[in-house]
């Protein structure tokens, strides 16, 4: 027996506010690229020929593996700058022709994934909205963001990464990473959640369905 579909206006808000939410994330992720990046540009040594003079105030910090970081909480959390060609973690730099399409096709399954959304497994929605947002954050990175030192071997530009984080007990840099990625990720962990909970929702919906006596 087909499930009854929700009202239609219901539906419509439902959708609207998936979307702006999307909107409000990826300006949040490419805000803080725009902020950051250029901030760390102008005080690291690698930089030094765009932007010549002493380095403004504040400066980086050098740590013991050469890293110029820039604290915000203490050592373990800074900002850093790497830009990433490949996946996560910087891999498959080798295959960005594969990668990009491929984030591409994502997107657009994704955006079928929103639309088709259950009402009644909110945890699902809020899972594809994070990815969704991750996605489009770092795929507007590879289409449109022009580094100021380019890679002559590379058809699309990398995705910016900054935030740090360092585990003093064991003198290890987790790979650094930015909002979209952390999108991705927490996205990620509530669509294994939704698994999880699609029989409790499914139940609670079936039971609010039956008719009263």
């Amino acid at each position: 027996m087909s499930q009854p579909s929700p009202p239609p206006t219901r539906s419509v808000r439902r959708l609207v506010g998936a979307f702006l939410a999307v909107a409000l994330l990826v300006g949040l992720d490419l805000w803080s690229k725009a902020t950051v990046m250029p901030f760390l540009e102008a005080r690291m040594t690698e930089f030094q020929a765009f932007h010549p003079g002493p380095p403004p105030e504040p400066e980086l910090e050098r740590d013991s593996h050469g890293h110029e970081r820039y604290p915000v909480a203490g050592e373990w959390l800074a900002w850093m700058h790497n830009l990433n060609y490949g996946a996560a973690f910087g891999r498959g730099g080798g295959i960005q022709k594969i990668l990009v399409p491929g984030r591409v096709l994502a997107i657009l399954v994704l955006v079928i994934l929103v639309l088709r959304a259950p009402p009644h497994r909110p945890v699902y929605l809020c899972a594809l909205v994070l990815v969704l947002s991750g996605a489009l954050g770092n795929l507007y990175d590879n289409l449109f963001y022009e580094p100021l030192i380019p890679h002559p071997d590379k058809p699309f530009g990398p995705v910016r990464d900054f935030i740090d984080v360092y585990f003093a007990v064991w003198d290890w840099h987790f790979a650094t990473f930015n909002v979209a990625d952390a999108c991705i990720s927490v996205g990620v962990g509530l669509l294994l959640l939704s698994t999880l909970l699609a029989p409790k929702e499914e139940a609670l919906q079936a039971t609010a369905e039956e008719p009263k006596p």
